[in-house]
């Protein structure tokens, strides 16, 4: 099961951050159909956040056609976005893991490497570098 956490100064509201979260656990296959997401009361539990911020997020996830909400039962995931490069390649995490670890030796904080990753993402994807 996802176990959701909040970045309180990232400046994406909370219900974002909750499906960015499940989609990102579903591309990574950390989520599979049939999994069930927490319920909204264990969400509001752990988070500390309005039950209408879940439920809205969740809403979100179901008209994209990711999950299911079942009445009484709870909310099903019904569709993976796991690419099967990504299991397909563990070398790619791995060469990724040591480059952070390095970064981090080098100093920079986790927003610089953010930054960092999402301009060179940026460029590679424009400039349509494989």
């Amino acid at each position: 099961m996802i176990e959701f956490y909040l970045d309180r100064g990232s400046g994406v509201t909370t219900y974002l951050q909750l499906v960015h979260q499940v989609k990102r656990a579903l591309r990574l296959g950390l989520l599979k159909p049939g999994d069930q997401l927490p319920t909204a009361r264990e969400v509001v539990e752990k988070l500390a956040i309005n039950p209408n911020t879940v439920h809205k997020a969740y809403r979100d996830l179901e008209r994209d056609g990711l999950v299911e909400t079942r009445p009484g039962q709870g909310t099903f995931v019904l569709l993976s976005l796991a690419n099967p490069s990504l299991s397909a390649e563990p070398w790619l995490r791995r060469d990724l893991e040591q480059w952070i670890r390095r970064a981090r030796t080098a100093g920079l904080q986790q927003d610089d490497v953010i930054a960092l990753v999402t301009a060179v993402i940026r460029h590679s994807f424009s400039e349509g570098v494989a």
